[in-house]
């Protein structure tokens, strides 16, 4: 039976199975590893130790670890300041964003080449760590949280997938806004964004996923480890294997295996909440940002 739409027959049985049990291999790569960190995170020393460090399917499931770690100290902390630097983040990033894409996809905007160009080269050259620190310490950002935001405030990719969106709004409605009166900021905020609302989701999930999961940023630049975000956080516990419980109160604590997993999954699962309700205008917003016409 030959396929109406593209010409060609359906693949055959054995095709569909292979492609099924490709399918379900993919699929057991992401999910057991997953499934092990949140297994773990639930599970005594017993069982940690029975099954070699990790374990699939804890027997009697305990939140010891999460009601631990967040009693208090440093990683209580540590999500406060992540979902700060965030929300703050993400935030200025769309209007710094939208603002420079708005302005260089305007037809007679001063400077329009020169800006784009420069905007494009920081796709392929960057100033590298140790100019970006001098400059850091040069603004007397060192150990303060504008260190942690203002390095990520715009990224060119971001900014040219919004003016390729804003190019390919049709002239005549910004022209009929004109003659209605508005300027170019009623036109950017009235007309502009509540078209752009996929793509707007696109740069905010971007960023907010961008200053959720950075760390480096708060290694070189935050001597206070009250300052420290989520991530650097987990780098010390999980990564370096430190020790953790020696700031956190109560006097029976959890396996150490456990608490760094359950850190581990602190870590994961807002991105893995928000995405679901961003996912629907993440390809949309990709795909009229990257193609225009």
């Amino acid at each position: 039976m030959v396929n109406l739409i593209s010409g060609t027959a359906p693949p055959s049985t054995p095709v569909r199975g292979l492609k099924g049990v490709v399918l379900v291999v993919a699929c057991a790569l992401v999910l057991v590893p997953f499934l092990a960190v949140v297994s773990t995170s639930l599970a005594d020393q017993q069982q940690i130790t029975s099954s070699g460090g990790y374990v699939l399917f804890p027997h009697d499931p305990s939140f010891a670890a999460y009601e631990a770690i967040f009693r208090g100290g440093v990683v209580t902390r540590a999500t406060i300041v992540s979902v700060l630097l965030t929300v703050v983040g993400s935030g200025l990033s769309i209007v710094v964003v939208v603002s420079i894409a708005y302005s260089l996809s305007r037809p007679g905007t001063w400077g329009q080449r020169p800006l784009l160009f420069i905007v494009l080269f920081t796709l392929l050259f960057s100033a590298g760590i140790i100019p970006n620190y001098l400059l850091i310490k040069e603004l007397g950002l060192i150990d303060s949280y504008w260190a942690l935001i203002l390095p990520g405030l715009t990224s060119a990719f971001q900014i040219i997938i919004v003016r390729a969106f804003f190019l390919d709004v049709p002239a005549e409605i910004i022209d009929a806004a004109r003659i209605d009166g508005a300027n170019e900021l009623q036109i950017l905020t009235r007309v502009m964004l509540p078209l752009s609302k996929a793509v707007i989701a696109v740069v905010g999930l971007f960023s907010a996923v961008g200053y959720w999961n950075a760390y480096f940023n708060a290694i070189l630049y935050i001597n206070s480890p009250e300052k420290w975000p989520l991530q650097l956080v987990l780098r010390t516990y999980v990564v370096d294997n430190t020790q953790v419980g020696g700031d956190l109160p109560g006097e029976v604590m959890p396996p150490q295996q456990s608490l760094q997993m359950a850190i581990l999954v602190v870590s994961l699962v807002p991105i893995c909440l928000v995405y679901p309700f961003l996912q629907k205008h993440f390809a949309k917003g990709v795909v009229l940002g990257a193609v225009k016409g």
